[in-house]
């Protein structure tokens, strides 16, 4: 492992990665440096199709991605249909549900939707990222014939040794000898995009290095004599908010990327609610705003600092769901917030019923005022839930399309959310 060299990296793109905070350590800084100060590099990282959408804990690899291949550089993205038969046990305490090759086939398209939003894939361009699966290549392995070939690289002393499993032996959870299989897989999918794609370097999570160590080291032993056998890889930050916390985690789940599972407004107003500390730290990770601005932008506190987290939350929504969108965003924050009557950018929620408790209409999906409803009804009492402007004291208190003003009931439910509520006549 190298630590950033005190001069500074001739290569355009490491120099982005130390400027806006997507370095962390690398197996050879000046030999990758090297590479991308010569010409283009194909790099890859991977993801396992375990869900429909990425999350904002994706978020930092993304960017990366996306900056390396602003500067020249092909990003490789690898769906893994093939490990996630086989399940990734880093950060993991327990065994990951197998999915079918239906729904990983599902995931997989989903994924790519969003990472078209940040990467160009098809626009006949010589670094236009590519989008593997790795099932292609592992599901065709022959047990024995991979044991033999593969697996006499590796021994069962280092593997162990390796975080990820220490970590699950030492707290005495089971480790299936079928996740135990997941380093050589990942491995050997570096020695095949290393063969087949020209690929020299992966990046990832720091909870990533011993199995990407291990692609280097595969790549090294069975490349032969007298060829170039020279990989890399290296790692991204973590990022923990302020306060400690994983990022992209709140109160309410996952802050996902995917518009059907969390609308823009409610991404733009993850950001808006940023600690304070953390304002200038994910201006320069998630925007591609010039460190000099977000330097100007973040020097004052109070009324300049709400304001650098507006220009944040903006930048982070145009980038992920587009232009328009985040202009809605945008508006609908200004209404919601602002103290007007005027909600017509404000998310919208449609209801089928009537009529309907106001404790049961702000624990509604796609409300999702309050946590439980036990939550509720507290905060309800507090007067933490207004109706058209005003506070409502009454959890029981039955709603109508005779409570709307105008066209829609104005619902604010504690200090995050703003939705306009359509009851259906009766």
């Amino acid at each position: 492992m190298t630590v950033v060299p005190a001069l500074q990296p001739r290569s355009t793109a490491l120099a982005t990665f130390l400027e806006r905070g997507y370095f962390e350590q690398a197996s050879d800084f000046a030999a990758i440096d090297a590479e991308m100060h010569a010409g283009m590099v194909s790099f890859y990282v991977g993801y396992d199709p375990t869900g429909s959408s990425l999350h904002v804990g994706h978020l930092v690899q993304v960017m990366a991605m996306r900056a390396l291949q602003r500067c020249g550089h092909r990003p490789i993205v690898i769906v893994g249909g093939g490990t996630a038969m086989v399940g990734d046990p880093s950060g993991k305490s327990e065994a990951r549900k197998l999915l079918s090759t239906a729904e990983i086939e599902a995931n997989a398209a989903a994924l790519k939707r969003q990472l078209a939003q940040f990467l160009h894939f098809d626009s006949g361009a010589s670094n236009d990222a590519v989008m593997l699966n790795n099932a292609d290549w592992l599901l065709q392995l022959r047990y024995i014939d991979f044991l033999r070939e593969i697996g006499r690289h590796f021994t069962v002393n280092r593997m162990v040794a390796v975080k990820t499993y220490r970590d699950r032996l030492d707290a005495e959870i089971p480790l299936s000898f079928l996740e135990f299989n997941y380093q050589l897989l990942q491995a050997y999918d570096f020695l095949h995009l290393f063969r087949h794609h020209a690929c020299t370097l992966q990046f990832g999570g720091s909870d990533q290095w011993g199995n990407m160590v291990a692609g280097i080291e595969l790549i090294r032993r069975m490349t032969p004599e007298g060829e170039p056998g020279v990989a890399h890889c290296l790692t991204l930050p973590l990022l923990t908010t302020a306060d400690g916390r994983k990022m992209g985690k709140t109160e309410r789940g996952a802050v996902w990327l995917d518009a059907e599972r969390l609308p823009p407004f409610d991404y733009y107003q993850f950001w808006v609610g940023c600690d304070d500390r953390d304002v200038a730290k994910y201006l320069r990770i998630f925007t591609e705003l010039p460190v000099a601005e977000i330097a100007a932008l973040t020097q004052a506190g109070g009324a300049a600092l709400n304001a650098a987290k507006a220009r944040l939350a903006y930048e982070a929504t145009r980038l992920l769901h587009g232009q328009d969108a985040a202009d809605t965003a945008h508006t609908a924050a200004r209404q919601a917030f602002g103290g007007g009557n005027d909600w017509s950018a404000v998310p919208e929620h449609r209801l089928e019923q009537t009529t309907l408790r106001l404790v049961d209409l702000v624990t509604l999906p796609g409300v999702d005022g309050f946590k439980s409803r036990r939550e509720a009804k507290q905060c309800i009492e507090q007067g933490a839930v207004k109706l058209n402007g005003e506070a409502c004291l009454d959890p029981n208190r039955l709603l109508s399309a005779a409570d709307q003003s105008g066209e829609y009931l104005r619902l604010q439910a504690g200090k995050k959310t703003r939705v306009r509520v359509y009851f259906p006549p009766p």
